[in-house]
């Protein structure tokens, strides 16, 4: 227990009579070459991300429909892709894999960026070179939780996670707005190369990247791999429910997203550039998130920082119906702030939790059951058209706030919002019949 906890606070404690003399543990510089190179990855990854629709409906004269489609090019590898990654991330190292993954992400904007220059470029080339450059992106995603443990101490697990996701949401706030200047300004080729670019370097950091040897486990067939990491988190009453409260989360988060440029321009009266500012904020506040998280990990207990998420989605959607009432582009930064700060300080406690909590030959499956959450995405999406459309805006971010009230049910209610302090790993158990279990301490 001591050791969790320790991972939980991210501190070292010197014993003493009188006093005890906290200090944050420092990171190992391997570790440095996987922050920079998710730094380097998800930038590409977000201005590959905001140039594409822009260049469909400039260049290739794309309607809603198309780039609806184009989107879901994007996102569907987080449905069909995330699972196999988990595999492959158990069984493979996972500096190597990550390099190959970022390699594919690299070829598949280079094509972009040659087509763009030749005039070939379609939509549907587009839309199925953003698909492969989203297989990268899976498999980086999944990777990286997992590999994280192998290159710190238990101990500095919420800091280097609380590195990892400012890497990511710093991406999330600046590479959107790259891009579109990108393509707006000088055009789509630029915008391709300097994404490129930033996945080479993406590569060549982690190709330097070496891990420590992993014990070698017994191999099972796919099927019962699979089998394996997904009765360890939809039996386990810490997991289950954070990955349930996620899902809602994310199909209430996508709805409000779904209308909001409409509901912004009609309902609070903002011309484009004032909507992408308002935008913005959700960035902020997630890198905003990210720099307090270590801090925040250290002063509260596991089960209140593991709840702050949730709450704050809630208290951001009851901001954004108040714009219903008063029309304020301010309110509407807020609630885009308040969405983006308190669910990165989940994201890194939960991600801390999962992987104190998960043996090591797990975590790549487990990593990757956490990711399909993902794919609530779309269904989001679904749900704020066609409320949207029939009932208009308004009701489809009633219908959110229902969400995300629900998501705050989910995990208030379950023991990962009472935790105290983190539970110890899991215990491996294999039965007669050869099958794998996991039991975790009370």
């Amino acid at each position: 227990m001591h050791r969790a906890k320790l991972a939980w606070l991210g501190t070292t404690t010197v014993p003493g009579p009188v006093r005890k003399v906290k200090s944050m543990t420092s990171l190992p510089s391997k570790f440095s070459r996987l922050a920079w190179s998710n730094l380097a990855a998800q930038s590409a990854e977000q201005i590959g991300l905001a140039a594409a629709p822009i260049v469909a409906v400039i260049a290739l004269h794309a309607d809603a429909g198309d780039t609806g489609w184009l989107q879901t090019a994007q996102t569907l590898p987080f449905l069909v892709t995330t699972i196999p990654a988990g595999l492959l991330v158990d069984r493979l190292i996972r500096s190597r894999l990550m390099a190959g993954a970022e390699a594919l992400r690299l070829v598949s904007l280079l094509c972009m960026l040659v087509l763009a220059l030749s005039g070939a470029l379609t939509l549907p080339l587009l839309a199925a070179l953003g698909f492969v450059g989203a297989c990268g992106t899976v498999v980086y995603s999944v990777a990286a939780p997992a590999l994280v443990p192998d290159l710190v101490k238990s101990e500095a697990l919420p800091t280097a996670n609380s590195r990892i996701e400012l890497a990511r949401t710093s991406a999330l706030a600046a590479g959107p707005a790259v891009g579109g200047a990108l393509v707006g300004w000088i055009g789509a080729a630029p915008a391709f190369a300097l994404a490129a670019g930033l996945s080479a370097v993406a590569v060549i950091l982690l190709a330097g990247l070496r891990e420590p040897p992993r014990a070698n486990s017994k191999r099972k067939t796919p099927l019962r791999e699979i089998r394996e990491g997904a009765a360890f988190v939809f039996s386990n009453k810490l997991l289950r429910p954070i990955f349930i409260t996620q899902v809602i989360f994310v199909t209430a988060a996508f709805t409000i997203q779904a209308v909001y440029v409409p509901y912004a321009i009609h309902r609070l009266g903002l011309t484009a550039p004032f909507v992408g500012l308002t935008l913005a904020t959700y960035g902020l506040g997630m890198v905003f998130g990210a720099l307090i998280a270590p801090r925040v990990m250290q002063m509260l207990r596991v089960g209140v920082v593991i709840a702050i998420g949730p709450i704050a989605g809630v208290v951001a959607a009851l901001i954004m119906l108040l714009t219903i009432y008063i029309p304020s582009p301010a309110l509407a930064s807020l609630s885009f702030g308040v969405m983006g700060a308190g669910p990165i300080l989940w994201v890194v406690s939960t991600t801390t939790l999962r992987q104190t909590l998960t043996p090591p030959e797990l975590l790549g499956r487990v990593s990757a059951i956490n990711i399909t959450s993902y794919g609530a995405r779309p269904l989001g999406a679904a749900i704020g058209a066609v409320v949207g459309g029939l009932c208009g805006a308004e009701v489809a971010l009633v219908a959110a706030a229902v969400g995300f009230f629900l998501q705050a049910a989910v995990i208030l209610l379950s023991p990962a919002a009472r935790l105290a302090s983190p539970p110890q790993p899991a215990q491996r158990i294999t039965r007669s019949d050869g099958e794998t279990h996991h039991r975790v301490a009370a």
